[in-house]
């Protein structure tokens, strides 16, 4: 059995800078009240390093950004790696909440080009529904609409001077595929794609696993970045593709007879977990023996 570690996988800077943010807070503020406002990242074992930290994650289905601040009457909240809206932190403001922004750079660039655009013209913005980052982007303005598919520009009428722009962690494949959409209904339009680098770099590594069977993408079913590496990995060809948490979540039948397996993981996923879960390959092709590596203590 060959295994491939592709590169790159894990940690994005985004991540990085958005744990390390919530690591320098708790520090900061020890004793105090810390909420975060939603998942930090898409991945719970960074979630719940964050919890015995003393940093309590507010997250429910269905409550927006706007309505979990609701739930925190003072103290520090988090602003996650994924973005809010004006709106969110215009609110905590008048609450008296000590803001920390954990927002990423590229998240925070496309806001930037979304708030100079609707000054002058309407934003057709590429995302998944109910998406954190999606979430924070259109409630920009009324003049971003979200279109997660085909059928959301049949809801549109006439609009002014159209810029696309789009969710950074989405497939390329389909992102490419709703702006060519968006232009046949808006020709005149300007896209600007703000898929980031390492989302773009990741899914072109997997593009590239030609000689791969098997694919394992390690990360959080909640993260977007990791179920499009999965999806990514099956378009191109990949017999089979399977999306696990961590190596206690690997079964011996998704690896059973295959040749080639490469192993990646979202950008929200620690190191140390994807480590696990190649070092549990690694020891099945020496001896035979199937052993998932547990959790290891910390992950952060």
């Amino acid at each position: 059995m060959e295994i491939i570690k592709v590169v790159p996988r894990g940690y994005c800077q985004g991540v990085v800078r958005a744990i390390q943010t919530a690591e320098k807070t708790a520090r900061e503020n020890s004793g105090q009240p810390i909420h975060m406002l939603g998942m930090i990242v898409h991945n719970r074992f960074v979630v719940e390093a964050c919890e015995k930290l003393g940093i309590h994650c507010l997250e429910a289905r269905g409550k927006t950004r706007l309505e979990l601040l609701d739930e925190i009457d003072h103290g520090t909240v988090i602003f996650t790696a994924h973005g809010v809206s004006d709106a969110v932190y215009e609110k905590a403001a008048a609450k008296g909440l000590h803001i920390v922004d954990a927002t990423c750079p590229d998240v925070r660039k496309t806001h930037d080009l979304i708030r100079d655009h609707v000054a002058h013209g309407d934003v057709l913005y590429i995302g998944k529904k109910n998406h954190p980052e999606a979430e924070g982007a259109v409630g920009i303005s009324p003049r971003v609409h979200l279109i997660s598919c085909r059928e959301d520009l049949e809801e549109l009428g006439p609009l002014e001077n159209v810029l696309i722009t789009n969710q950074t962690t989405l497939s390329i494949l389909d992102n490419q595929a709703l702006i060519e959409a968006c232009l046949k209904q808006y020709p005149d339009a300007v896209a600007q794609e703000e898929i980031c680098n390492a989302t773009t770099m990741r899914q072109k590594a997997v593009m590239n696993l030609s000689s791969a069977d098997c694919l394992i993408v390690v990360g959080d079913p909640h993260s977007n970045n990791t179920n499009q590496l999965r999806e990514i990995g099956i378009k191109a060809g990949i017999p089979n593709a399977v999306l696990i948490e961590n190596a206690m979540m690997l079964k011996e039948s998704d690896i059973l007879g295959y040749e080639t397996i490469a192993v990646t993981s979202g950008s929200s996923t620690p190191n140390a977990i994807t480590d696990g879960v190649i070092e549990t390959l690694e020891h099945y092709s020496k001896t035979g023996l199937f052993e998932p590596v547990p959790l290891p203590d910390s992950v952060i």
